[in-house]
């Protein structure tokens, strides 16, 4: 196990000067979803905490799985909105990188809380613990959050309670901050964007779909996968680093959300159906768009959305040696 205390090696000088460490829990994984809880551990420069806070947020709505998150209509109900606590959370975030476990969602459900205050939250990068713990290379089982605490002896006590999993977040960055630093890695830093558009109350009878929606952030380009294609995914295994994933149709999670949780996961996203394709991800197999007729001529996996999430929790590593990038 990695020791737990500033490197001997001169501290990379291009680090941030401070982080905040993240969790929020929500009523579910959509973009009309809402926060129900939040936490921030501020940290320095070395990874120390300065301080920490929490909160409950009254979503304005159901709580959605309170058997996970365990905040009941009752608890929530006099509860701040998001909107009274904007410069509580601002103050905590203020130039800071954010940091995460699958930072991709927790910026996601942020950034569209302050759209609806009509706010925009005071951070301009991102570090997520999972991408971190693959640049180190470290022996997880998974990348769950337990696997990460338990490899640095971290002690989960409440898992989803958002200042617990905070705190649990923050002991496990440490020393992964000060491996990086000891072994000149480079963070993994990505630009958090705000939403550009956000529509708070869109026509009942297309909600859900892709079109009823603003765009949260400017699209652009994606970066090339690095891992080589496994090939195609087969049935009752685990999903791996290089596979070539497509999505067609509607999906609850927004689309460039899912997106980059299976880009920050290592697969390719491709914007077509080919037959290097590993899988096809859609919640309409029957539906006859190209991309699913495309893959039932070739052969191609096809997959519900659930059934993709759920893989994403746990991808296998790639091989050793890098393919060359290949286009979408």
């Amino acid at each position: 196990m990695l020791e737990d205390h500033p490197t001997a090696a001169p501290w990379p000088a291009a680090y941030p000067t401070g982080y905040a460490v993240v969790d929020v829990e929500t009523t579910g994984l959509a973009r009309h979803d809402r926060i129900v809880s939040a936490a921030v551990y501020q940290l320095d420069a070395h990874g120390e905490v300065e301080d920490h806070w929490y909160t409950l947020v009254n979503p304005e709505r159901d709580p959605g799985p309170v058997w996970i998150h365990g905040l009941t209509s009752a608890e929530l109900a006099g509860a701040p909105l998001f909107g009274e606590i904007t410069e509580e959370f601002s103050a905590r975030l203020a130039d800071r990188v954010l940091v995460a476990h699958n930072a991709v969602f927790d910026w996601s459900m942020i950034a569209r809380e302050y759209a609806r205050a009509e706010r925009t939250a005071p951070v301009s990068q991102r570090l997520c613990t999972i991408a971190l713990s693959k640049e180190l290379g470290l022996p997880l089982p998974n990348h769950k959050l337990e696997s990460l605490a338990a490899h640095f002896g971290v002690v989960q006590q409440r898992a989803h309670h958002a200042l617990d999993d905070a705190r649990v977040l923050a002991e496990a960055f440490r020393p992964s901050l000060h491996a990086a630093a000891g072994g000149g890695v480079r963070l993994p830093l990505l630009e958090c964007l705000p939403l550009t558009e956000w529509s708070a109350s869109p026509p009942p009878a297309r909600i859900g779909r892709q079109s009823s929606y603003g765009s949260w952030r400017p699209s652009r380009k994606r970066p090339a996968c690095p891992y080589p294609n496994p090939g195609r995914y087969e049935t009752d295994k685990p999903l791996k680093q290089g596979m070539r994933v497509a999505f067609s149709g509607d999906t609850s999670v927004e689309r460039e959300l899912l997106e980059d949780r299976a880009i920050e996961a290592g697969l390719h996203v491709a914007t077509s159906v080919s037959r290097l394709t590993s899988l096809l991800v859609t919640n309409d197999p029957d539906a006859g768009t190209s991309k699913t007729v495309k893959a039932k001529s070739y052969g191609t996996p096809i997959m519900d959305e659930a059934a993709f999430g759920q893989l994403l929790r746990d991808v296998s590593p790639a091989e050793k040696l890098p393919a060359r990038p290949s286009d979408g």
